[in-house]
């Protein structure tokens, strides 16, 4: 092979590992910490520069995705329908499909964050609908729902998952007695394995890839459990006991060297669980039940991740290692929280988001603003990209030169 060759051959590799990266799903990669560097360490007073907003989105609090092409997708629901909507990173709307019913009980509009994969684009709704989509068109290519396909049940407040792309496996959690968490085909949307778990509904969360143990492997918080299934067999490998008072457990594990931290709110609190065995088991190193966090997740940067309370409502930064807590602040408003370059961004349940940077010995808040344009709760977690911070409130999409 002559030089020529093998340099486009690299060529062509070094794209490839680009477009990978630049793929964003829920939180970015499920940790919240995005790759991102020369952000700016300090805001103006009333906060970023808005480099656009699109008004119209209907109700929802999804996150935005990055697809390898640097099309942005988000979700939304009108008239109880669920639409997809495709963007350029100028904001003008390329295109939007509607998918079928969305949850429109309690807390209305769209969950789950889509997830983009190999010219794919994939959506579970609150109603159970997991929906494939081909990116050129949104042209709908199959669609499964957990309940009449998979004999699972809806929870209170509406699924609320963002589907896992494995290989040629979509991961989803229907919460059936028999199908409790599945692997479907991602082109064809045909079971390829099932586990029954526990036996446990679905918890509004979604579950994480583990690929670096013996045994690689899916981990999913759900109703009383979190769960560890052979990723190519479906077999359940272990399950801990993890209750609180609702079965509520929205937020992604978060996996570093052979530990697993689990955190939910309603009473319950953080786990941090360590690897056995190759992975076929686990044990509990630490219990800290005021880190409670109950939708706004976590973050690990360092020796330490970053987050905040739900019944103890402050901000926290707590050891990785062995749980102790670090600081407990209560001068800005619970929230969600993500990280990039040096900062944490935490966006408070009461429409502030906040630039503060990454110090574990204080909450060292930067910058605050408040979030004038959408509507309703202001749940959905910010997303980072070539330089432009992404906010969904409700009806309103929001781009910030960061």
């Amino acid at each position: 092979m002559n030089k020529k060759n093998i340099f486009l051959i690299v060529l062509v590799a070094f794209a490839s590992v680009c477009n990978a990266q630049n793929v964003i799903q829920w939180r970015y990669d499920r940790t919240g910490v995005y790759p991102e560097k020369g952000l700016l360490k300090e805001w103006e007073a009333n906060g970023p520069q808005m480099l656009w907003h699109y008004d119209g989105l209907g109700e929802g609090h999804s996150s935005v995705a990055v697809s390898a092409l640097g099309k942005l997708y988000i979700t939304g629901m009108t008239d109880g329908k669920g639409f997809i909507y495709a963007f350029d990173t100028d904001g003008k709307l390329l295109n939007r499909k509607e998918y079928g019913p969305e949850w429109n009980t309690s807390y209305n509009g769209t969950r789950g964050t889509v997830t983009p994969d190999n010219g794919k684009l994939y959506v579970i709704s609150g109603q159970g609908d997991i929906v494939c989509f081909n990116e050129t068109d949104l042209a709908i290519v199959w669609r499964k729902n957990m309940f009449t396909d998979f004999d699972g049940s809806n929870i209170t407040w509406g699924i609320c998952e963002s589907p896992l792309i494995v290989d040629d496996k979509l991961i989803a959690s229907p919460g059936g007695k028999k199908n409790n968490i599945v692997a479907l085909n991602k082109n064809t949307g045909e079971l390829i394995w099932s586990c029954e778990g526990e036996g446990g509904l679905s918890a509004y969360g979604s579950p994480i890839y583990v690929a670096d143990q013996q045994t690689p492997q899916i981990v999913c918080m759900m109703q009383k459990h979190v769960i560890g299934i052979d990723v190519a067999t479906g077999e359940k490998l272990w399950s801990v006991e993890h209750i609180n008072r609702h079965g509520v457990h929205p937020n992604v594990p978060i996996y570093y060297d052979n530990q697993i931290l689990c955190t939910s709110g309603y009473g319950r609190g953080s786990i941090m669980l360590r690897y056995k065995d190759g992975g076929r088991a686990v044990e509990k190193i630490w219990d800290e039940p005021q880190l409670d966090s109950r939708i706004g997740a976590m973050v690990k940067i360092g020796d330490y991740a970053y987050g905040s309370g739900d019944t103890n409502r402050y901000w926290f930064c707590v050891n990785w290692k062995t749980g102790e807590i670090k600081y407990k602040d209560n001068s800005f408003g619970t929230g969600n929280v993500i990280a990039a370059d040096g900062s944490l961004y935490c966006y408070s349940e009461r429409g502030e988001l906040a630039l503060v940077r990454i110090n574990p010995d204080k909450f060292d808040l930067v910058n605050r603003f408040p979030i004038k344009l959408g509507t309703e709760q202001h749940w959905a977690h910010p997303v980072i990209h070539n330089g432009v911070l992404y906010l969904h409130h409700g009806n309103t999409l929001m781009a910030y030169k960061i």
